[in-house]
């Protein structure tokens, strides 16, 4: 059993006891214990706004869309088109036609790699990466490298999980075509300066993707600020549906680029003669009947959070992280990996003598979850001299007494397992 510190009294801002009701899924227990979600830089629960929104669809206008002229056909694509515009918004984009659904945020990044990527590098370019990412943002890049013969350099990253950024502005040479950087890193939480990382590959004649799959559910995120040419997230990670995501893009560089995947709904006019023409922006990137059930609940999660104020959400995960770092500090023998002054809330460990994987098979039978691996994060914990972490996460509907039960667990789990 830990001696906490007085709990940080809860944010006045942010009435969490009311955004838990939102969650059915926060009422259940697990091995005969409250649930302790501590797992939301996987995969965020969903409030119950979002499910509704699903047996809406299903339960009273489940159809295709864009393509049917009745009653139905219409209510669809008017949902599905409205979180299009919902997503501008969130993203403050200057168009409705920059915003492109995808299947997430690897799909997104791969479009971008596949579509730009095939159409504008070559032999002899440079991408530049850094050691901070997840592996959707290495591997694509890797992938058409190898095909294609360009370079990719990396971004060293400091003993506290932080970007180096005099090593990251010399990088840049006359081949540099793209900066593929995460806002925040998956593993650690570090917070990147990705408006000053943009202005910096600007000034050298080169565009920047910024991988938002972990800012969106903790910051507001304005594009035009950052003016980042592309912008990935998930709807999984911010309180929304799986199977859903958005790239954007400025809408000149969507124009020049051609379509990745083929199908339906993508094209213009077909024929074996004189080809194919293919549609307008957003629609040459979304080949096939897309998720509309996950788009329209997307939304729905976009506007919940929204509504809830990414600022308050913001401010009370860093009392939630602030707490949590303070109780696991007291541990002997565990090691805190990403210690950056501009952390989300994303807390990553280490023990001494004992394996994550023990840790949290041991701590989920105390009802706790938590996430223990790699991250998809290897050439990042090679770096520490670490092949896996354990990391809690936190979301807006997570408490205080939350954070102390997690602690209680872990000393107790510590206590077996050493």
């Amino acid at each position: 059993m830990t001696d906490l510190a007085t709990p940080v009294p809860e944010s006045p801002t942010l009435d969490v006891a009311a955004i838990r009701m939102d969650f059915p899924i926060l009422s259940r227990q697990v091995h005969g214990r409250p649930l302790v979600y501590l797992d939301n830089a996987a995969t965020s629960q969903t409030p119950r706004q979002v499910i509704a929104a699903f047996d809406d669809y299903y339960g009273r206008y489940n159809a295709n869309i864009h393509r049917g002229l009745h009653t139905l056909a219409d209510e669809a694509t008017a949902a599905f088109e409205g979180t299009r515009e919902t997503v501008r918004g969130f993203l403050n984009a200057a168009e409705r036609r920059e915003i492109v659904f995808t299947r997430g945020t690897t799909e997104a990044i791969n479009l971008a790699v596949n579509a730009w990527g095939r159409a504008n590098l070559g032999a002899g370019d440079e991408v530049i990466i850094s050691r901070l990412e997840h592996h959707s943002n290495i591997v694509p890049w890797q992938l058409l490298a190898r095909e294609l013969g360009f370079t990719i350099k990396v971004i060293p990253v400091d003993e506290r999980g932080v970007l180096d950024l005099d090593a990251y502005r010399a990088l840049f040479t006359e081949r540099t075509r793209l900066v593929a950087v995460n806002h925040v890193s998956n593993a650690f939480g570090t917070v990147n300066p990705v408006k000053e990382m943009a202005a910096i590959a600007h000034a050298r004649g080169a565009l920047i993707l910024v991988d938002g799959a972990q800012a969106t559910p903790h910051q507001e995120v304005d594009v035009r600020d950052i003016d980042a040419d592309f912008y990935a997230f998930s709807g999984h990670k911010v309180y929304g549906p799986t199977g859903v995501g958005v790239l954007y893009g400025k809408a000149a560089l969507l124009e020049a680029m051609p379509p990745w995947q083929g199908g339906g709904e993508m094209i213009k006019t077909v024929s074996f003669e004189a080809g194919t023409t293919f549609a307008e922006i957003p629609h040459k990137f979304e080949a096939g009947t897309p998720a509309i059930a996950e788009v329209i609940a997307l939304g729905e999660a976009l506007k919940w959070v929204t509504g809830v104020g990414l600022a308050a959400i913001g401010a009370w995960e860093a009392r939630l992280l602030a707490h949590a770092t303070e109780g696991v500090s007291r541990i002997d023998g565990l090691r805190i990996l990403g210690t950056a002054p501009d952390k989300a809330g994303v807390l990553s460990f280490v023990v001494d003598g004992a394996h994550s994987q023990d840790i949290g098979l041991l701590i989920d039978q105390l009802g706790v979850a938590i996430r223990t691996g790699h991250h998809c994060a290897q050439p990042l914990l090679a770096q520490f001299g670490v092949d896996a972490t354990c990391r809690a996460s936190f979301a807006a509907y997570n408490t205080l007494d939350e954070i102390d039960t997690f602690i209680e667990a872990l000393w107790r789990v510590i206590g077996m397992v050493r």
